[in-house]
């Protein structure tokens, strides 16, 4: 009994012990550890340490800039025509060449007019028996042989005929089909003897003697533009030349479906280079120049509430207490040119404003870090220096 008892004594009196010996060896295991940890974690990145906000910043400068509108277009004819019949028959004559110069009137193709000659001949007739029939009645009523009505009914049997010779006449002269106005003919699509249609197409008649260039504008430059304005033009076909037009009208319907006006405009008489309608153009309106633009990068504008804002950066204090802090200006702005965008009111020439972290500016009066990213860049991919090659 007394043997079970001490058996039992140092059991408990081992476990004790073994207990205590684990408790000391994890708690010094684990502070030794943990503390090297939090040693060397490092900091988050992008914290500031509870310093002042990085931000990236660019000058105002100064510029050339002017204010224009670009489009594209097509060069068109004083008058242009696709020469048509009006009526059906088959060719019997071409009297022109392809690529002729011709003047009004001048007589392009004869359709075969047989049968209109034909007509033409029985109205004559018809005209002549009715003539000498009034002739006749007169001198039978001055006899009293026949009534009034007769005669009057002659009169009008000779009005029938004159109107047939003129329907006739019409309708022989349709046969021929002449030059609208003078210009440069095309190529011809027809052949002698071949069959046309009232409308079918036969040669395209231009006149070239004034070309104008056709071109659409947005509607926001409807109040801008205006007869008389000068436009440059350039053509595909014809690197390197520059050409100045006027405007010669402004289209008062808007076009609903692309919401652009149209314009036309005058080309120049050339006499050295060859100009021909349906050549592609590029046209350039400039509506005014400043010479002295304010211009900065359009990262900097913080559009709120239907206005825009940029950020600029002031020194502020002197000597060790001197500090660049933010302040919000609401600005006014111009022409957009690729990246740059004028400012027209609210800043001033060399002015420095923020580009990049303006979500960091709450207030005005933040004290900021001016970061130069290009720097950074720059001093990131060039290799350590003495660093040896791995």
């Amino acid at each position: 009994m007394a043997n079970r008892a001490l058996y039992v004594l140092v059991a408990v009196a081992g476990i004790g012990v073994a207990s205590g010996a684990g408790w000391w060896y994890q708690n010094r295991a684990g502070s030794a550890p943990g503390k090297g940890a939090a040693e060397a974690a490092p900091a988050p990145r992008g914290a500031n340490a509870g310093g002042p906000p990085s931000v990236e910043v660019a000058q105002v400068k100064t510029m050339p800039l002017q204010d224009d509108a670009q489009a594209v277009g097509s060069l068109k004819s004083r008058q242009s025509v696709t020469i048509k019949p009006e009526t059906a028959g088959r060719v019997a004559r071409i009297a022109f060449a392809d690529g002729a110069q011709v003047r009004r009137g001048q007589v392009l193709v004869q359709l075969d007019d047989t049968l209109q000659r034909a007509e033409l001949s029985q109205a004559q007739a018809q005209l002549s028996i009715a003539r000498a029939n009034l002739k006749r009645n007169q001198e039978l009523v001055a006899q009293n042989f026949v009534a009034q009505r007769v005669v009057e009914e002659s009169q009008a049997n000779l009005q029938v005929a004159e109107a047939q010779v003129a329907l006739a006449e019409a309708r022989m002269q349709r046969m021929r089909i002449a030059a609208p106005f003078d210009g440069t003919l095309g190529l011809r699509s027809i052949n002698l003897g071949q069959y046309v249609g009232v409308g079918d197409a036969m040669v395209n008649l231009e006149d070239t003697s004034q070309l104008t260039v056709d071109f659409r504008l947005p509607e926001r430059y409807q109040s801008r533009i205006a007869p008389g304005q000068g436009v440059q033009v350039q053509l595909d076909a014809l690197p390197g030349k520059n050409f100045e037009a006027r405007v010669l009208a402004v289209d008062p319907l808007l076009d609903a479906n692309g919401r652009s006006i149209s314009v036309r405009a005058a080309m120049p008489r050339t006499s050295n280079v060859d100009l021909r309608p349906g050549m592609f153009a590029r046209v350039l309106i400039v509506f005014s120049v400043n010479d002295g633009a304010l211009v900065v990068p359009e990262e900097a504008m913080v559009p709120q509430a239907g206005k825009q804002f940029v950020y600029v950066v002031e020194e502020q204090g002197q000597g060790d207490a001197k500090k660049l802090a933010s302040r919000r200006v609401e600005v006014e702005l111009g022409v957009r040119r690729g990246s740059d965008v004028e400012v027209v009111k609210g800043l001033a020439a060399g002015a420095t404003v923020v580009v990049a972290g303006q979500q960091r500016l709450q207030r005005d009066g933040t004290v900021v870090k001016v970061v130069d990213m290009g720097r950074a860049a720059q001093a990131a991919s060039a290799p350590a220096a003495g660093k040896p090659a791995p």
